[in-house]
């Protein structure tokens, strides 16, 4: 197939050469514009979903809990109000 392509083009090699790179560039558009905007919605990339790690319930007996053991309470180093803090002066 692109040796079929390759000796239709027209003007020699530098006419080849320019009309194989407009031919990838509009593929590339036609996909990116077209295609995959097309297609987007039928693909299961978006469908995200985040477990807490606590087990689910099942619906019988009683909920599971889970207790956080002292000294575990994850806190962060850093003031997360703020968008990019100043990182900490060195120490010397």
């Amino acid at each position: 197939m692109y040796a079929f392509i390759w000796r239709k083009l027209p003007f020699g090699v530098i006419g080849k050469l320019s009309g194989s790179v407009l031919l990838v560039a509009a593929t590339v558009a036609l996909l990116w514009y077209v295609a995959f905007p097309w297609a987007e919605p039928l693909l299961p990339f978006d469908d995200v979903q985040v477990e807490s790690g606590v087990p689910a319930d099942t619906g019988g007996g009683d909920p599971v809990t889970v207790e956080t053991p002292a000294g575990d309470e994850h806190e962060l180093p850093y003031d997360t109000d703020q968008n990019n803090p100043a990182p900490p002066s060195p120490s010397r």
